[in-house]
């Protein structure tokens, strides 16, 4: 029974994983709409040349969310990373369709978020930025 239990788990993971399979080289295309306030730079290795209204969106796939050191977060990303919220592209993706009910969801009361954008299927920006992380 345990064994059927996790061949189950492990089968639901795999479909939820593959439900949020972006295509990185439509993302390269789509981050258009994100560089007007997001740049994606590994020092000084600029990938993508953009604002800097957003955050450095070099690796964020894996980071705490709110840590870019010298970027000025809003207080619900900041605290959403504090109790644990790290980037997947998963949650990226979620985000970016409600930023605002996002954070609201992870803290568990009313959230505000600076990015007042949203993308209703950032599945391909999230792979190409997960591509371009190393």
């Amino acid at each position: 029974m345990t064994k059927l239990f996790t061949l189950t788990a492990v089968a639901l993971i795999a479909s939820a994983s593959a439900a949020f399979a972006g295509d990185a080289a439509k993302g390269e295309k789509d981050f258009r709409k994100c560089k007007s306030c997001h740049m994606i730079a590994d020092g000084d290795n600029v990938i993508v040349k953009g604002g800097k209204t957003g955050p450095n969106l070099f690796g964020v796939i894996g980071r705490t969310a709110g840590s870019v050191d010298g970027f000025r977060y809003g207080d619900s990303i900041v605290a959403a990373g504090e109790a644990g919220l790290v980037w997947t592209e998963e949650l990226l993706v979620e985000y970016a369709a409600d930023p605002k009910a996002f954070l609201s969801k992870q803290l568990g009361d009313a959230a505000k978020s600076k990015m007042t954008f949203k993308l209703k299927d950032a599945s391909d920006i999230a792979a190409y930025l997960a591509s371009v992380s190393g």
